[in-house]
């Protein structure tokens, strides 16, 4: 069974519910997965914005999410779960901020991807950002699971 990343919220290639942006609540929305592959030690996950008018725009990334987890429940960048680390996205902050694409710009495509990784832990500091610490988790990756959402404005 192939890694799989779902959310209750969130249908693939459907609109983000407005709750869910940075113009609304800003919550992140929640996410399950399943199809864990064997040798999974940690996951990484990132949201991003490839259709930004500069190129791809980080929104989230946490990292250092243990194994045995299978989703992450509504907001967790704001519980400040011990247990994972929260890289600077591209708007300066560790944790999620949810789509605000410029105005009349069309269409975004907001991808939540997920990382299955070797290793138990990457050890970057969250200063690096949001792109370097999904490049790092490239490098360990043992299968990628990715929900893409839209929204514009």
């Amino acid at each position: 069974m192939p890694l799989t990343l779902t959310s209750p919220v969130l249908a693939e290639g459907q609109t983000i519910p407005v709750k869910y942006v940075r113009d609304g609540e800003n919550l992140m929305p929640p996410l399950k997965w399943t199809g864990i592959p064997e040798g999974t030690q940690s996951f990484a996950l990132v949201v991003e914005d490839p259709d930004a008018p500069g190129g791809t725009f980080y929104h989230c990334a946490i990292y250092n999410i243990p194994p045995d987890r299978d989703g992450l429940p509504q907001s967790i960048d704001t519980s400040r779960d011990n247990a994972l680390s929260y890289a600077r996205n591209d708007f300066g902050n560790a944790r999620y901020d949810g789509p605000q694409p410029p105005a009349g710009h069309g269409p975004h495509h907001y991808h939540f991807r997920l990382a299955a990784l070797d290793v138990p832990s990457l050890n970057i500091p969250a200063k690096a950002g949001a792109q370097q610490i999904w490049k790092e988790a490239r490098k360990h990756m043992i299968e990628e699971a990715q929900l893409i959402g839209i929204y514009e404005r």
